[in-house]
């Protein structure tokens, strides 16, 4: 029962992770959209900045936005905070519970560095935590007080992180950390900088003072910067779910476009929302990020081999699935901890093989995706004969 146990463990802790995260990025892009549609109108109440008329679910709602904060507070304050920590609170324990938990399968490759559980494990976490601190610095030095030069560091800051985890993790793992790095970020910004901030804010005024104005700008800097992270980080979040991402030589090239990607799709709905011009150039900026990615994924694994033969035989497939594939893609699984197979699929006769092609040809001819951490020891001139002979089969 145990295996069957961590797989509902891992899926509802995955629904959950979902759900706040749905929560989060909704309000996150609910309120970019109210400040940028704010506008400034004769006869507004003293010290509000703007404001937006909108209409939903058959009710009229109008909103101000003061530039500090009102002359009182009232009653009751809502605070946006919980959506961000329950997002990470439960990214980090389907983290744990998925790769922590498995390791030796999802987070360790030999080949790229061969260390014990505990030791990935630990350079997780320490990425995370100095991760954080790098960023968190960035932002306070200097460069901070430049938009423009704190994104282009950031953005060069986060390309070394992804180039530095592939040199640590397999190819899923990497990945993955990157986003949850940027996912660390993003809560740690409304943890450590946006809720401190309004709360020093909040007690300012019911002591009868002013607000420091800087708090309300830094806070909003960080806001700002969670805006723009989001559509990178949800794309590294399920990145794991295709290897052509992942599992490819230039997996760290393809998270410095997403990010280009990312922040420009942002920037064309920001600037809607902000009644500037529309920037349609984005779209093909977009366009251009994703041929690239496409580009880039086709170059195959991370190790190279000899060209395969020009003409393979299946039953040199057979041979190389079933020594390498089949101990988990089975009806009976034999190796320990996977009770089913996964994504039910099966590589334990000849007719499967051949209905599995196209998954067998992604995931473990093109990407090191399969076996996961290359636990069964499949070679560089295995997984090219895998892929010379899906190159032949009839399209």
């Amino acid at each position: 029962m145990e295996p069957i146990v961590w797989e509902w463990v891992n899926f509802l802790v995955r629904w959950l992770h979902v759900i706040t995260a749905i929560a989060w990025i909704g309000s996150s892009f609910y309120f970019i959209h109210l400040d940028l549609s704010l506008r400034r109108r004769d006869g507004l109440p003293p010290g509000v900045a703007g404001e937006a008329w909108q209409v939903h679910g058959g009710g009229f709602y109008n909103m101000m936005k003061y530039t500090v904060a009102p002359p009182e507070l009232p009653e009751k304050l809502t605070w946006f905070k919980w959506e961000a920590y329950a997002t990470w609170l439960s990214g980090f324990a389907l983290l744990s519970v998925l790769y922590y938990h498995g390791a030796a399968l999802y987070m360790i490759d030999p080949a790229v560095l061969d260390i014990p559980w505990w030791g990935a494990v630990l350079l997780s976490l320490g990425a995370l935590g100095l991760g954080w601190h790098v960023y968190d610095r960035l932002c306070k030095s200097p460069l901070g007080k430049d938009d423009v030069k704190l994104a282009a560091a950031g953005f060069v800051f986060l390309v070394l992180v992804a180039w530095g985890l592939s040199h640590l993790f397999s190819g899923r793992a990497a990945m993955l950390h990157v986003g949850a790095l940027i996912g660390t970020m993003m809560s740690a910004n409304v943890f450590r900088i946006i809720i401190p901030n309004q709360t020093k804010a909040v007690a300012a005024m019911k002591a009868g003072q002013v607000p420091d104005p800087a708090l309300g700008k830094q806070a909003k800097q960080r806001s700002l910067h969670n805006n723009y992270l989001t559509l990178p980080v949800v794309f590294l979040m399920i990145s794991n779910h295709y290897p052509l991402a992942f599992g490819t030589r230039y997996s760290w090239v393809i998270v410095a476009v997403v990010l280009v990607v990312g922040a420009v799709i942002r920037h064309f709905f920001n600037s809607r929302h902000a009644g500037k011009p529309t920037p349609w150039w984005t779209w093909a900026v977009a366009a251009a990020g994703v041929a690239v990615i496409v580009g880039l994924s086709a170059a195959g694994t991370r190790t190279e081999s000899a060209a395969a033969p020009a003409r393979v035989e299946f039953a040199q497939v057979e041979e190389v699935v079933l020594s390498r594939c089949s101990m988990c893609h089975a009806a009976q699984p034999v190796w320990e901890g996977i009770g089913v197979a996964p994504r039910g699929v099966m590589l334990d006769s000849a007719e499967a093989i051949g209905r599995h092609a196209p998954q067998i040809r992604n995931w473990a001819a093109l990407s090191d995706a399969m076996p996961p951490g290359n636990v069964t020891g499949i070679t560089p001139e295995e997984r090219r004969l895998l892929a010379a002979w899906t190159d032949q089969l009839p399209r």
